[in-house]
């Protein structure tokens, strides 16, 4: 690319909240950096009270390049973090990444191109999730699939369009200053939340296939569970918060799970042909385990059927077991704080 046309490029702060990231930190970094983008680029780190070596390896990362800085994030807190991160950023065009998401190649030019092309506020792509243990690829495949995550595009793939929200995202900073950032109330969800007041304003959220994050997998079956009791519960926060955003994707794991309690139950109590219902829901991920698993390692293909288990029961769980009181607190918060610029440490 020309000097000229690098100069017309907009500058780009990429934003990434970290809490407990020592193992994947440095090469999410690295994925940042080596981008062939032509424009400006900084790096913000949102540091929240990691115990593990995050501090020290962000420290290093600033030293070893001027185009990375840190900000505090006291609470730990994805979208405080977030905000943080933005406020100590100064780029016209925001990039959202995590501390264990690794941009491929060409993504920055890409998404900077699609804003331009589409006129959109946000514009994103597929969470391309690859495991490194037996375990994380399984994991990977079922959150890749259909009968782990349901029909969103950013999951599985799809044609490129408008879309109710992606993976991360690329904004426009005058849209984030414009909604006050993200919710710091949603502890989960976060994005869901920012890119539904975004097209209630009348933005576009944009979604293509060609951009793709890597995103590595929890890893251990304990850690999946939380992660998916956490998306159900904040999930039913988001239904209550905004009325009428909910949708049949998002109530059929709490329907599986009420559906394989109640054929226990009854099953055990009045007649075991209603264990036909849990029956029914084991040959099914069984049956989608084969579908999907082939390409995995045997080991990998025997876990895959308690990866789709825990992924839909955990989520389940958590929506329908999700207080009210939590919705209310939200609900009755403050808004979104300003933009405003917040100090840096390095």
């Amino acid at each position: 690319m020309n000097t000229k046309a690098a100069e017309e490029l907009p500058a780009v702060s990429v934003i990434m909240p970290v809490l407990n990231e020592e193992r994947h930190l440095r090469t999410a970094v690295r994925h940042i950096l080596e981008q062939e983008y032509a424009g400006g680029l900084e790096v913000v780190i949102a540091l929240g009270p990691s115990t593990d070596r995050t501090d020290e390896i962000a420290a290093e990362l600033v030293a070893e390049d001027p185009r990375v800085r840190t900000v505090p994030n006291p609470t730990g807190r994805t979208p405080a973090g977030l905000n943080a991160a933005i406020r100590g950023s100064s780029h016209p065009i925001v990039v959202r990444v995590d501390g264990h998401g690794l941009l491929t190649p060409g993504y920055i030019t890409t998404a900077v191109r699609l804003l331009s092309e589409m006129e959109a506020a946000n514009v994103g792509g597929i969470m391309h999730a690859e495991g490194e243990t037996e375990w994380e690829h399984a994991v990977a495949a079922a959150m890749t699939s259909k009968i782990g995550v349901g029909n969103a595009a950013f999951h599985t793939g799809g044609l490129a369009g408008p879309a109710e929200t992606v993976y991360l995202g690329v904004f426009r900073r005058e849209v984030l200053e414009k909604q006050g950032g993200y919710n710091e109330e949603f502890i989960r969800a976060q994005d869901w939340e920012l890119n539904y007041r975004i097209r209630q304003d009348g933005g576009l959220i944009w979604f293509t296939p060609q951009l793709k994050v890597t995103y590595r997998p929890r890893p251990s079956v304990r850690a999946l569970a939380k992660q998916y009791k956490d998306y159900g519960r904040w999930r039913r926060v988001v239904t209550r918060y905004h009325r009428g955003s909910v949708n049949l994707r998002y109530l059929a794991p709490p329907a599986a799970l009420l559906g394989v309690l109640a054929g226990l139950v009854l099953g055990a109590v009045v007649h075991p042909a209603f264990l036909v219902l849990p029956g029914g829901y084991l040959l099914g991920i069984l049956g989608g385990s084969v579908v999907e698993g082939r390409s995995l390692s045997a080991k990998a293909r025997v876990q895959l059927p308690l990866v789709l288990a825990t992924m839909h029961l955990s989520w389940g769980f958590g929506f329908l077991t999700s207080p009210r009181s939590l919705a209310r607190r939200v609900i009755n918060s403050t808004a979104p704080a300003p933009m405003t610029q917040a100090a840096e440490t390095n």
